[in-house]
């Protein structure tokens, strides 16, 4: 895996700290506090992954049409970045949610309920 990057979105002090395990792996993390910011990033450069906590709008409605805060970063990766595997952290009152991202034609490669631990977050690097 050498040579990969990751794009971490923290947003949230619930989100873990796997930079110990990127590292070991060979990958390089690249961490924005944004969805906006990831999307800027993987426009100059696609990303190998990117891993980014999942929030449900419970009341208001992101970009007018998305019911959640990764719902366009999804449809940005359609066009910058077709090969980005996206790990998706969620907490369990936010699961029952996941599916509002059916909506966005593109493929989430895991799901991880928060708090995640390492030996999830390798398994999940290890799919190819």
């Amino acid at each position: 895996m050498s040579n990969s990057i990751v794009i971490s979105i923290i947003e949230s002090m619930m989100f873990p700290d796997f930079g110990a395990l990127y590292q070991r792996k060979g990958i390089e993390e690249l961490r924005v506090d944004s969805v906006r910011k990831a999307v800027t990033l993987v426009k100059k450069q696609p990303a190998d992954y990117i891993v980014a906590e999942f929030s449900y709008a419970y009341s208001t409605n992101y970009s007018g049409i998305y019911k959640s805060n990764i719902e366009g970063l999804l449809v940005s990766l359609i066009k910058y970045s077709p090969n980005t595997k996206v790990i998706v952290l969620a907490k369990k009152k936010e699961m029952q949610y996941l599916n509002v991202l059916d909506s966005v034609d593109y493929p989430v490669h895991g799901v991880l309920q928060l708090p995640a631990s390492l030996s999830q977050m390798e398994d999940l690097l290890d799919i190819v």
